[in-house]
């Protein structure tokens, strides 16, 4: 899994034209919460690895996370062809996110 975020990321414009099932995960690299889920994240996204793992950091003014209406970190939204299917907000197991990728995979 990649452990950067990308900063600025891409827009909502390409995230709603992309194909195929997308995770798309908020939040920042200096996160609690965030580094803490990221062990359930990594070992769910192994058993999929046919969906794109976007990580976007978020922060205040930043258009991607407002047009998702993030307001905790993380929060991973599952998208298939630019849909939002599911989202998991803090997830602590990583059952919690296996059961976001089996909705999208």
């Amino acid at each position: 899994m990649e452990s950067d975020y990308q900063n600025p990321g891409p827009n909502r414009e390409q995230i709603d034209a992309m194909r195929g099932p997308v995770v798309l995960e908020f939040g920042a690299a200096w996160c609690g919460h965030c580094q803490g889920a990221e062990p359930a994240v990594s070992e769910a996204l192994a058993e999929f690895p046919s969906v794109e793992h976007i990580r976007v950091e978020d922060g205040p003014g930043r258009r991607l996370g407002r047009s998702f209406r993030v307001k905790l970190w993380p929060t991973l939204i599952f998208l298939k062809y630019g849909a939002e299917v599911a989202r998991v907000v803090r997830p602590e197991e990583v059952e919690q996110v296996r059961a976001g990728l089996s909705q999208i995979a």
